[in-house]
């Protein structure tokens, strides 16, 4: 990485399954992300509890003595629908709520195999990097190519003129934990001259949590 400036990141959110998946490759590569944070000392954010990939990666870095922490909704809480989260939890209302401070308390975003659930916040955490609401690099570990489809997919949303050549750029992918970290930590945001004139207001709450209204 001569050259090349690299951003400072200490909490990385990483998105992944409640289930583990039918290949023991996706296991195996949410456990070593959770190794390559903690050697590489940075602290996670994640959904909480202790099922899936999600408990994997959660339970490699804890055990690398750095810093975990869940948010998760008081809903699967109940009857410990999820298992204990690995670290410090913070509960929330919504799955809303969650999102936003997954947002506001990581300097970068890293998905991992998973469902509509993973799906949802990736493609939430592009969208508002787009809009220019934040500037946070957004990455997916592809792991014996489970995001080619995805991959292809964007690629053919650029091609048919939805998706700008310069949006493209927010979504990064890697097929190792190292790589990814460092193309994250490489990251030079490019706002789009449009969207970045966009206004978007703190809100008034006693939490001062984001308010996501455009102010026209």
């Amino acid at each position: 990485m001569e050259g090349v400036s690299v951003r400072k990141i200490k909490k990385i959110c990483v998105f992944c399954g409640a289930n583990s998946g039918k290949d023991v490759a996706f296991v195996n590569a949410a456990f070593h992300l959770g190794e390559v944070l903690g050697k590489r000392k940075i602290d996670l954010v994640y959904g909480g509890g202790k099922l899936g990939l999600m408990g994997c990666v959660s339970t490699a870095v804890a055990q690398h003595e750095r810093q975990v922490l869940g948010i998760i909704p008081s809903a699967f809480t109940i009857n410990n629908l999820v298992g204990e989260t690995c670290g410090k939890e913070i509960k929330v209302a919504t799955m809303q709520e969650r999102l936003v401070m997954m947002m506001e308390l990581s300097d970068a975003f890293i998905a991992l195999p998973g469902g509509f659930g993973t799906l949802e916040e990736l493609f939430q955490m592009i969208s508002w990097a787009q809009l220019n609401i934040h500037n946070k690099p957004i990455g997916v570990l592809n792991i014996n190519g489970f995001f080619n489809g995805l991959l292809s997919f964007v690629d053919h949303a650029v091609k048919q003129e939805f998706i700008t050549p310069r949006a493209r750029k927010i979504l990064i992918s890697a097929t190792t934990a190292d790589e990814l970290v460092d193309k994250l930590q490489a990251f030079r945001f490019e706002p789009d001259p449009t969207l970045s004139k966009l206004k978007w207001s703190p809100s008034s709450s006693q939490k001062e949590k984001l308010d996501l209204t455009l102010r026209l």
